[in-house]
């Protein structure tokens, strides 16, 4: 009997040990595509920039951001069941034309600190002594409200040698606080300075998604708006969004993302105020201007559960003003909890489009995507190693920072 166990045990022990060792494997494999390298995503960003004078930076922005989500990791993951209600009475016009975006920031943001040159010597910046960071924005000196970067050496320059309270806001957050701050002169001209550079405005081009004629609410871009050198979204004092022209294409490489390059047309005729920009791109009050000739026929929308991996189209403008269909393939729906710009994979398979432009280019975020005849997202970034691939957001997501869906 002994012997019997002794036989079984022999056999037994190998089986189990080969066993044990598969499911390690398999345990590992998931856990390495999960933490494999992410992929770099670039999005759309502004065609020109213009720079100011003497640490003010009047101008400028970019919309970058990396992946979240690893495309390898995809197949792991379900779309998770939309959380909106009903949708049947919503029906918007769809954009795609491009538009010319100009806002100013709430308060005036700081882009970066430095040191002057005193008398005696360097001197750190007084400013960052005091506890400003960058990405900061200034709302208030002297409980007086800001609202331009030359506000900031007016009030340094008021009275000599006398410490100035700062009301900051950081990062977005509600809440402002008091740092006060006592200039240095700069031996260079004279003047009090306390070694700060600042932004107050932005201009650059993007594309309108949509426009909602019972509200008069707009959505465009699908992502946020963000500084350039600091990443911080840019708080919206006021703006606007007027026409554009696309005259120019920068094709798209490997590695390297195109643009649409365009010029503002009729600058003086507003087609939007903007009130809102989100992580989910920016929103406001629109006119009937905003309805484009060629497209000009009110669409359905379509939640995340309507949407299907397979053919689709976007809407975008290549040339002129004038948008064109274009064939897309969705290629991955995304699960999302929470509002977010990346919520789709999709890849750009129409041969005219990938021949122009190489695929999805910065200035064309914000174009419809469209399925079924239903708007179910905007384009948002590029891969920028995969220049024909790149992420969209749902629509839902837009509708709802639009104040035209409610939650």
């Amino acid at each position: 009997m002994k012997n019997r166990f002794n036989i079984i045990c022999f056999i037994m022990t190998p089986l189990v040990i080969l066993a044990l060792s598969a499911y390690f494997k398999t345990q590992n494999k998931v856990v390495a595509v999960f933490n494999s390298p992410m992929e770099k995503f670039y999005s759309m960003k502004a065609i020109k920039m213009k720079q100011g004078s003497d640490k003010i930076i009047t101008s400028s922005y970019k919309i970058e951001s990396d992946a979240s989500i690893n495309s390898k990791s995809l197949d792991y993951f379900k779309v998770a069941p939309t959380f909106a209600k009903d949708n049947s009475e919503i029906m918007v016009y769809p954009g795609g034309q491009p538009i010319g975006v100009k806002l100013n920031t709430k308060g005036v943001l700081v882009v970066a600190l430095s040191d002057i040159d005193s008398s005696n010597g360097k001197i750190a910046s007084p400013a960052a002594n005091a506890g400003v960071q960058i990405g900061d924005s200034i709302i208030k000196i002297n409980n007086v409200e800001i609202n331009h970067a030359e506000d900031i050496a007016r009030f340094v320059n008021t009275e000599k040698n006398l410490e100035i309270t700062l009301t900051l806001q950081r990062k977005n957050n509600l809440d402002y606080f008091d740092v006060k701050v006592k200039p240095a002169i700069d031996a260079k001209d004279g003047k009090q300075k306390i070694g700060l550079w600042v932004r107050d405005s932005t201009a650059g081009v993007g594309t309108l998604t949509l426009y909602d004629e019972k509200t008069n609410k707009f959505a465009a871009l699908g992502h946020p708006i963000t500084d350039s050198d600091t990443g911080t979204i840019l708080s919206v004092s006021d703006g606007v969004i007027v026409s554009s022209n696309i005259v120019s294409i920068k094709k798209g490489t490997r590695g390297i993302p195109g643009e649409l390059r365009g010029l503002f047309i009729d600058e003086n005729i507003i087609k939007g105020q903007i009130i809102k920009n989100t992580g989910c791109g920016i929103f406001g009050d629109g006119t009937k201007s905003l309805i484009n000739k060629k497209f000009n026929k009110p669409m359905k929308i379509g939640l995340r559960n309507e949407i299907k991996e397979g053919k689709a189209k976007i809407l975008t403008t290549i040339d002129g003003s004038e948008p064109e269909l274009f064939e897309i393939e969705i290629q991955k729906l995304l699960p999302q909890s929470t509002s977010g710009s990346k919520s789709m994979i999709i890849k750009i398979t129409d041969a005219r489009l990938l021949e122009k432009t190489g695929g999805i280019v910065q200035g064309m975020s914000g174009s419809p995507i469209i399925q079924n005849n239903k708007i179910v997202g905007a384009v948002t970034h590029v891969l920028i190693n995969k220049p024909d691939v790149g992420y969209g957001i749902y629509i839902e997501w837009m509708l709802k920072d639009a104040g035209i869906l409610s939650k």
